[in-house]
């Protein structure tokens, strides 16, 4: 079996087991190349349909393109999509953009806040209408006790720390230190009632095996990870103000491979480019261990 064989099927079963044994599954969709992959792969498992809504947590700082690709896949397959914000810190403009947070207090506030109380079905969702091609206020505010997530060990040092079930408490604070042993493809899915939990079906996934995925499966993504003639294009996509491009010509994945093949980005961090990384000391830990994607 080929690598890309096996990481498929690992992917596959660990969507299947995980909605089997836990109840009000979520999935996170940052609109990025991961969690597109992670989208693509659901469909796969559940023969076309995916079983559980889809959440995307609105910074309202998103590169505009980003959310037009998500509301034209949304509409294409049918998807149960729904997007949380935290309209009150947005409403009161506390935001780095607006010069009343640094990078890492953004990130907390309408990323973290925003994600744990859209999960807990605390603050206000607004779910894709298929009818009408808008967003309505979502009239179930049950919560999400389990979230299928996009998360990498190769991307960021912190991901490296997690489990393909990894436990969070109750406020979505993750120990790390205290997580259980996956040994021999055997997951721990029974945990005390409570706890909150996040399943990472891409963990084993490298940059390089996502792009040729990508390339295999014909996966639309989202035209910004392509240089459309300035000679830079974007490697990882966030909110615009702390979002920067990489130097790079590659105008298709084929191309994108190549770069990654060949070492150009071999001593450059994939998210090199998000700001928030390096102000909070070159890692994301602090804003995970409090429940940041």
């Amino acid at each position: 079996m080929k690598q890309l064989e096996k990481l498929e099927s690992q992917s596959v079963y660990i969507f299947r087991e995980a909605y089997s044994q836990f109840k009000n599954l979520a999935m996170l969709w940052s609109i990025g190349k991961d969690s597109t992959v992670l989208l693509w792969l659901a469909r796969k498992a559940f023969f076309g349909h995916v079983p559980f809504p889809l959440v995307h947590i609105d910074t309202s700082f998103k590169i505009p393109q980003m959310i037009e690709y998500r509301d034209r896949l949304a509409r294409e397959w049918k998807l149960n999509m729904v997007y949380g914000r935290n309209d009150q810190a947005l409403a009161e403009k506390r935001t780095f953009p607006d010069g009343k947070l640094t990078r890492v207090e953004c990130c907390r506030t309408l990323k973290t806040e925003a994600l744990a109380n859209t999960l807990s079905g605390a603050w206000p969702r607004y779910r894709l209408d298929h009818a009408t091609g808008e967003y309505v206020l979502d009239k179930n505010t049950e919560p999400y006790t389990g979230v299928i997530v996009g998360v990498r060990a190769d991307e960021e040092g912190s991901r490296s720390k997690e489990r393909y079930f990894s436990p969070r408490d109750r406020e979505s604070n993750w120990a790390v230190g205290d997580q259980p042993p996956e040994l021999w493809n055997q997951f721990k899915t029974d945990f005390a009632p409570g706890t909150h939990i996040r399943v990472h079906p891409l963990l084993d996934w490298t940059e390089l095996d996502i792009w040729e995925y990508i390339d295999q499966e014909k996966i639309p993504v989202v035209p910004l990870y392509f240089d459309r003639g300035t000679g830079e294009r974007y490697r990882s996509l966030g909110c615009y103000p702390c979002t920067f491009p990489v130097k790079s010509t590659a105008k298709n994945v084929k191309e994108i491979i190549e770069e990654l093949k060949t070492g150009k980005f071999r001593d450059i961090a994939e998210r090199s480019g998000r700001a928030q990384d390096a102000e909070d000391g070159g890692g994301l830990e602090t804003l995970r261990r409090e429940g940041y994607m």
